[in-house]
């Protein structure tokens, strides 16, 4: 989405760096340090060995587990960290460059049995005792090269099997047939509501992510089996470690994308801290505006993180994350149906959010207790005037913000080969909301101010037996609210879950998870209040429950690669119906605005199941790869009560993704996705047409009688993606070079239903014989085709 004015100015730049690069390449000096400790009190790990793999180098660890590598060569590499009586611990795709030292501090899990008795083998992917299935781990160096995910997470995890997103540009993030609002992320262990710019209120998508995936470590992506301590999550759970910053100096990365300009500072504040801080900025208004789209955002967003030691017991971590995101109109690019129609619908926006948090632990000798103190706020003003005359009365005028105060508390232990963690959580919400729209219905005026307390508390418990090969685990939370008399009693939120692997052979593992979950319906449903009385509507809703069942068989080779089979099934009950619009809520989520907002009752029910099959290929000798296939259902109730498919019945997808490390640091990567499409509600054209509606609405009304009852075409995307980089003496250049759909795909997208207009943009009335005053409109459907060619130059400079 370049001009050819920022096309040639990187051309040109790319080209004297490669001129000069020959000359400038320093000799091998990049340093890997830090240190090995025991995962469960934080104690060094005095004279344990770290190497890199299929190479002469490695180190030991002195008497405070510190350990040094330096002399390596510029580029991506494997570790492996040994230590007596401890799991092996592979760390995949280190990047080591001279401009920084790489920060290694690896967290070594105890063997359950004597070392001496037993060969222990590292397994190239990561399974925990609570989950041992339906988690992925995902390093920093997968986000940043993955073709067409543009560094945001949110595309990245795409790839894998089981998620899905909606056609187009956002980053609405579907798991397992169920909707965008049931996702849950936390960074460094303290929730984090919302990672997207423009965030549709009551889910969590949006067109751009908000996390600078030069802070990320590795995220581990639960799809199923959530640990007991992650509660108010239905479809998956995100787990961001930042990484170490770095401590010998002050260093700074840069970073010129597709649509913004992203700067990094990092380095020591002490001898037992160091800290990391961004700032980003986009320009995509500019493009926007350049090629003629109708609507101008603009995003901006910092991202703090800070540690402190204090000796081997106490530590310390501070983070915080916000963004401004700002939606203007261009009323000058009105000259294709397309662009008035959306001149006509979409409000003006303002939307800021934060989140900040501290996590303190303390190590024991036998386990670690944490404490969490967080808090996070976000803020919707939106605004719309008819025909964008802000002479006029306003159509829609809607302000709400939402703020949580969070406290958690938690033990992790391990005593006699049990693996135990117990804990308790607390918070207090505001939830305010202003709002005025005019609908084909009437009016909506209302103010509320919504304040809640919200309570809960969880243990799990996990043991190897079998020489490791048999690994139970059982976890059970209960979580409460003072909203109404049903949600305060902890009993009726009982959420037990349990897990079971056996190791067939030392490759090949069966594995079995079941569990009920619950979460809490989004504010905009508990705070609607009627427009006359002024009372709250829905004061009877419950807490959503979720049944899943998940089994499945994983092999891995010694080749660095995976072959996994899983099935689920997810069956939902009281998920709110909205009595409006007679649809569940499930099905809503994937555009910008609000959902929610409107009376319901808890009665909805709905199920998804199906098969996924994954095939991953760690970086070995210079590949990597994923061959993703999901086979999926997903259905809920219709105002009959029969299941009809939700908007999310992706069915068919399959994703490819393949890359290659050459010489000289040149990479090269591409994905390809299929969708075999998703079902849409179709327009009730004979309430859409009429005059009195149009005018208020402005665009069509679905007919949810027919809900879901027409499917887009199916459609598939290919992008591709090639890396160079060059390493200095202190700093090192990164250039590339992205191209999402190359070859053009159409993605086809509901027709958009819009009245006839004349020459002055004047609607068109229909005309009836016999009848003296029209009352309908003319209509036409417009063609709703997404996707084009969006080629990227991209730079990263680190100092």
């Amino acid at each position: 989405m370049f001009s050819l004015r920022h096309f040639t100015t990187l051309f040109f730049l790319y080209l004297i760096v490669w001129m000069g690069s020959a000359q400038s390449l320093s000799a091998q000096n990049g340093i890997v340090s830090g240190r090995l400790y025991n995962a469960l009190n934080n104690e060094p790990l005095a004279f344990g060995s770290v190497r890199l793999l299929d190479s002469p180098y490695g180190s030991f660890t002195d008497s405070t587990g510190k350990f040094e590598i330096k002399g390596i060569k510029p580029g991506l590499y494997n570790f492996e960290a040994r230590y007596t009586g401890f799991e092996v611990e592979i760390i995949y795709e280190v990047q080591v460059t001279n401009s920084k030292p790489y920060v290694l501090d690896v967290a070594m899990t105890e063997a359950n049995f004597s070392a001496d008795s037993v060969i222990i083998v590292a397994s190239p992917f990561k399974k925990i005792d609570e989950a041992p299935l339906s988690l992925r781990t995902i390093g920093t160096s997968e986000i940043k090269r993955n073709p067409g995910g543009n560094r945001d997470i949110s595309r990245v995890i795409q790839s894998l099997p089981g998620v899905t997103s909606t056609p187009g540009f956002r980053n609405d993030i579907l798991i397992r047939g169920g909707g965008p609002n049931e996702n849950r992320y936390y960074i460094d262990g303290i929730e984090t509501p919302n990672i997207n710019h423009f965030a549709t209120q009551g889910a969590s998508g949006g067109p751009v992510g908000l996390i600078n995936v030069d802070f990320i470590n590795e995220v581990d992506f639960f799809s199923g089996a959530f640990p007991a301590n992650r509660g108010n999550a239905l479809s998956s759970v995100f787990e961001f470690r930042q990484r170490p910053a770095r401590n010998d100096r002050l260093g700074f990365t840069a970073t010129l994308g597709s649509s913004d300009l992203a700067l990094t500072m990092e380095g020591p504040t002490g001898q037992n801290s160091n800290f990391l801080f961004s700032v980003r900025r986009s320009y995509l208004q500019f493009l926007f505006q350049a090629i003629g789209l109708p609507f101008l955002p603009t995003y901006n967003d910092y991202q703090y993180k800070h540690k402190f030691r204090i000796g081997n017991r106490h530590e310390i971590n501070i983070v915080s994350l916000g963004a401004l995101d700002q939606f203007a109109l261009n009323t000058a690019a009105d000259s294709t149906p397309q662009q008035r129609f959306i001149l006509g619908n979409l409000p003006v926006q303002t939307q800021w959010n934060y989140t900040i948090g501290a996590s303190y632990k303390y190590f024991a000798d036998n386990g670690f207790l944490q404490v969490v103190l967080s808090r996070n706020m976000i803020n919707f003003d939106q605004f719309k005037f008819p025909d964008n005359d802000e002479t006029q009365e306003k159509i829609f005028d809607y302000n709400s913000q939402e703020s949580e105060n969070k406290f958690r508390i938690e033990y992790t232990g391990k005593k006699n080969g049990f693996k135990y963690n117990v804990g308790t959580n607390a918070e207090y919400a505001r939830y305010f909301v202003n709002t005025f729209r005019r609908t084909g219905f009437g009016e909506i005026d209302f103010e509320t101010l919504l304040r809640q307390y919200k309570y809960g508390v969880f243990g799990s418990i996990s043991k190897k037996f079998l020489k490791e090969r048999l690994i139970l685990a059982l976890g059970l939370r209960a979580d409460g609210n003072d909203f109404n008399a049903s949600m305060q009693n902890l009993a009726n939120q009982l959420s037990p879950r349990f897990s079971a692997s056996y190791g067939i052979t030392p490759k090949l593992t069966a594995n079995f998870n079941t569990g009920i979950y619950y979460q809490l319906p989004p504010y905009t449903v508990l705070g609607y209040r009627d427009t006359d009385s002024n009372e709250l509507l829905n004061q009877d809703v419950t807490y959503i429950r979720n049944e899943q069942v998940v089994g499945g068989f994983a092999y891995t080779t010694e080749q660095n690669s995976k072959i996994s089979i899983e099935g689920f099934y997810k069956y939902y009950r009281d998920y709110p119906f909205l009595l409006t619009d007679s649809i569940s809520l499930a099905n809503l989520g994937g555009d910008f605005g609000a959902i929610g907002n409107e009376p319901v009752s808890s009665t909805s029910e709905g199920r998804a199941y199906g098969l996924e099959v994954l095939i991953q290929q760690r970086l070995y000798k210079g590949f990597y790869g994923i061959i993703a296939y999901t086979l999926s259902w997903s259905e809920f109730q219709d105002n009959n009560g029969m299941f009809v498919p939700s908007s999310w019945d992706n069915r068919h997808v399959v994703s490819l993704t393949a890359g290659k490390k050459f010489g000289k640091n040149w990479e090269l990567g591409v994905k390809w996705r299929y969708n075999s499409g998703t079902p849409f509600t179709p327009a009730d054209t004979l309430v859409s047409g009429l005059i009195a509606v149009w005018d208020l609405r402005g665009r069509e009304i679905p007919d949810f009688r027919r809900l879901n009852s027409e499917r887009i075409a199916a459609f598939s995307q290919l992008d591709a993606r090639i890396d160079k980089k060059w390493f200095f003496k202190k700093w090192s250049f990164n250039l590339f070079i992205d191209v999402q759909n190359v070859y053009n795909s159409r993605i086809p997208g509901p027709p958009t239903l819009d009245v006839v207009r004349d020459e002055a943009g004047t609607p068109v009335p229909l005309n009836v014989p016999g009848q003296d005053i029209p009352t309908r409109y003319q209509l036409n459907f417009l063609e709703n085709n997404l996707g084009l060619v969006q080629p990227t130059l991209g730079i990263v400079v680190t100092y």
